[in-house]
């Protein structure tokens, strides 16, 4: 979300652009995986860890003449998760809380999209969709930027990024391992780039 004003106006302006022109059906966008990845936070002992999920897939509809039509389906390598201590990743990956070895894969589609001021995905707009997490499935809503590159031209839509975050219980989809030393509460701040295809 660290975006400037700017960047989101012009963003903006050039998605309203389009649409007024009534651009076709939803445009599909194909995840870069390199630029990509689902940063989490949480509270190891009152102290703030970080981690790091890569994205394995993505299935992506940007559709320029009626943003909220817009949809996403993305899935995140659990196996691969990471945090900046050994025996912390060990732990996460384990059978009390992510159980890596049965559920190496965690899915996100969205449900809906709600736009923020004057229609723009930006400016507190939020994405709401279904999360499936060891196995388990709960709706989540996240707070949803997308942007383009700096430099490129109001109506370049040939790369973007979107930007999320949010929050989760972990132990609402059983992750509930090691309660008297971790919080239940964790943070997600996710990136990706995606290019039309």
């Amino acid at each position: 979300m660290r975006l400037s004003l700017t960047r989101r106006a012009l963003l903006a302006t050039a998605l309203s652009a389009l649409a007024t022109k009534g651009a076709a059906a939803p445009r599909p966008y194909a995840l870069v995986p390199e630029r990509s990845e689902v940063a989490f936070r949480f509270w190891l002992n009152g102290t703030a860890q970080t981690g790091t999920v890569p994205v394995r897939s993505a299935d992506i509809q940007v559709d320029t003449a009626n943003l909220g039509a817009s949809r996403a389906e993305v899935t995140a390598d659990v196996g691969k998760a990471r945090t900046g201590l050994i025996f912390v990743t060990q732990a996460l990956l384990s059978a009390s809380v992510l159980d890596a070895g049965n559920h190496p894969i965690v899915r996100f589609r969205s449900t809906r999209i709600r736009l923020g001021a004057k229609g723009r995905i930006s400016e507190g707009a939020r994405i709401e969709g279904d999360l499936t997490l060891r196995g388990v499935t709960r709706p989540i809503s996240l707070n949803a930027v997308l942007s383009r590159p700096a430099g490129s031209a109001p109506d370049d839509l040939s790369v973007l990024f979107v930007d999320l975050d949010g929050q989760l219980s972990r132990a609402s989809f059983g992750a509930s391992g090691y309660p008297d030393l971790v919080a239940d509460t964790v943070e997600l701040d996710i990136h990706a780039e995606i290019r039309a295809i």
